[in-house]
């Protein structure tokens, strides 16, 4: 029989999964971006209420309800074709090219020599080319050509894994299935970032924590309706995290393959070397995370004519990376205290140091306590403009329980949806990437004063304990059948 907690906490489930599915299926991005966000912040209110819920729940059932939530919550996804991005047709597409015997580096989506690949859905034409995220691309004479594919006149950037991943899912695809294989791939995936966060944490943690990934709202807008590839990036990081504990190797060959996917995960790695104090023992997990990374790349560098690096460098100058002055809303925090010439240098020294003191004084049992440290403050130094950016952070902080890292990732969905809707949108950026600074800066203080660290050490007593009982023995609460109060 459910109990009363456990039915509070489906209520708040049902609520957010309900809302999620408007949310997905609101069309808001260009025509609404306001009411849009409205529906992001109704989203993320409910997930903190589930959340908050979660605690009551009894320990032993927590992971079955987490688990069986976050597959309600990703599937929400699925309701509608991508809403805020495009990625998700380059995808395609790549998978396309490879399927062909051509490699993705070779050739722009709009190369005249990859014509005879393209169909009605990547490249539609007449009055399709109408909608908003169409790019014109040359036709023949008198027809008005386009594609859903974003910068068609430039190389791929993504790395190999991530390659790798779209021709698997192109290959397992039926003719005509258009988006939904990689939407799929995105739930599928998404659920086993949960299943291998609930492994770490039942011996690790408090399985709980799994839940800021599970039904955090970015990870069924960004990893399962998006399908950003960025969510295989997250899962390789956790898993390689959780394993780094015991094996630097096969922990260092992971992060290899998590880097070898998006490129963003090598912020992770800090946090692989917590508390190495040899140079054998941080050998052990880089020299295998290079290895790894070069390995994958081979194929690709040997078939391939262009560079495997596609559009990255355009990529990092297009947005603004490479210039402090830029408009681009880069190292806005920053900016905001400092003369732009010195946003660049300063970002350094901070970065370094963070670095330097997750790699000597980190706690080597928990290597993700500094990954998340290292990953929140780039993303706080750089400000980054994509919402999907930060999934690794949400894998992160479902990791180490410091949930006020999450205002991280609504601060980016922030900069992304609803800037648009403002004159001034460097400003909500700018505000948006603040508020969360001050989020973090009061969690630490919370937590540095004792009243966080005897919460956090509340909840890992409680898992402790699940993890230790024999089966049929009572548990920490059993005069009740419920969970404990934290």
């Amino acid at each position: 029989m459910i109990g009363p907690r456990i039915a509070r906490t489906a209520l708040f489930l049902s609520a957010l999964v309900a809302v999620l599915v408007l949310t997905v299926r609101h069309d808001g991005y260009h025509r609404d971006p306001a009411g849009l966000f409205r529906w992001y912040a109704a989203c993320w209110v409910l997930f903190a209420g589930a959340v908050w819920s979660l605690r009551l729940v009894p320990v032993r059932r927590t992971a079955a309800v987490v688990l069986l939530g976050g597959i309600a919550v990703a599937a929400t996804g699925l309701t509608a074709a991508p809403r805020t991005s495009t990625d998700m047709f380059r995808y395609a597409w790549d998978g396309r090219v490879q399927a062909a015997g051509v490699s993705p580096y070779d050739h722009p989506p709009r190369d005249p020599a990859l014509v005879s690949l393209r169909d009605g859905w990547l490249f539609p034409s007449g009055t399709a080319c109408a909608e908003p995220d169409m790019t014109r691309i040359p036709g023949p004479s008198g027809q008005v050509h386009c594609t859903r594919i974003n910068r068609p006149g430039v190389h791929t950037i993504y790395p190999p894994v991530a390659e790798a991943y779209f021709l698997l899912v192109h290959s397992v695809s039926p003719d005509g299935s258009r988006h939904k294989p990689l939407q799929v791939g995105g739930a599928l995936i998404s659920i086993g970032t949960t299943a291998a966060l609930l492994l770490v944490l039942r011996r690790r943690g408090d399985v709980r924590w799994a839940a800021y990934w599970a039904w955090c709202p970015a990870v069924p807008i960004e990893a399962v309706n998006n399908a950003h590839a960025d969510v295989l990036g997250a899962l390789l990081s956790v898993v390689a995290l959780g394993v780094v504990v015991r094996h630097r190797s096969w922990g260092g060959a992971l992060l290899g393959g998590a880097v070898a996917t998006k490129l963003l995960p090598v912020v992770v790695v800090p946090g692989a070397l917590s508390g190495v104090r040899r140079v054998r023992d941080a050998a052990a997990v880089l020299l295998p995370a290079a290895g790894v990374t070069a390995l994958v790349y081979l194929p690709y560098a040997l078939v391939s004519r262009e560079s495997v690096l596609g559009y990255l460098g355009g990529y990092a100058a297009e947005e603004g990376y490479d210039d402090t002055s830029s408009a681009k809303n880069r190292f806005a925090l920053l900016r905001l205290v400092l003369p732009d010439d010195w946003a660049l240098p300063v970002l350094v020294v901070v970065l370094v140091s963070v670095v330097g003191w997750v790699v000597w004084g980190g706690d080597p049992e928990r290597p993700w306590s500094g990954a998340l440290l290292v990953t929140g403050t780039v993303f706080l130094l750089l400000t980054p403009g994509y919402s999907w950016y930060a999934l690794l952070i949400v894998a992160l902080v479902a990791l180490d329980g410091r949930w006020e890292w999450l205002t991280v990732a609504l601060a980016g969905a922030a900069k992304y949806v609803l800037a648009p809707a403002f004159d001034d949108g460097y400003a909500v950026g700018t505000t948006a990437y603040a508020i969360a600074a001050c989020a973090v800066l009061v969690g630490w203080a919370v937590r540095r004063s004792g009243t966080g660290g005897e919460f956090r050490g509340r909840h890992r007593a409680a898992a402790m304990s699940m993890a230790s009982e024999p089966t049929g023995a009572p548990g920490p609460c059993s005069r009740t059948g419920e969970g404990s109060e934290s």
